[in-house]
């Protein structure tokens, strides 16, 4: 993919989608969601995430859990909140009607 101004706008724009995909799958740590962004073009720094993670927590979209670690320190996994699984579903219903709407388009 092009390396394009638009492209980008686009890609910040779905991280937030993205983000929440991710941590609704299950509890979640930030270091597995930049080794799941990682292998996608949404790859990002925790510079990116820790901010958008700290909005999603102040719209009450994510909340956290301390856990311990056998590995060191403990760790916080984030997990969505009703209102971030109701936003989650917003957006896939979203998605899926801008998917046909282009797909009509390009008919």
């Amino acid at each position: 993919m092009p390396d394009d101004t638009g492209f980008n706008a686009i890609r910040k724009g779905l991280l937030e989608f993205v983000v929440l995909k991710i941590i609704g799958s299950h509890s979640v740590y930030v270091p597995d969601i930049l080794r799941r962004l990682a292998e996608t073009e949404f790859a990002t720094q925790e510079g990116t995430l820790y901010p958008l993670l700290s909005r999603l927590r102040r719209e009450a979209l994510v909340d956290y859990e301390w856990r311990e670690s056998d590995v060191g320190p403990p760790r916080k996994y984030y997990r969505l909140t009703q209102a971030g699984e109701s936003r989650l579903s917003s957006f896939d219903g979203y998605w899926q009607h801008i998917d046909q709407t282009i797909a009509k388009l390009g008919r």
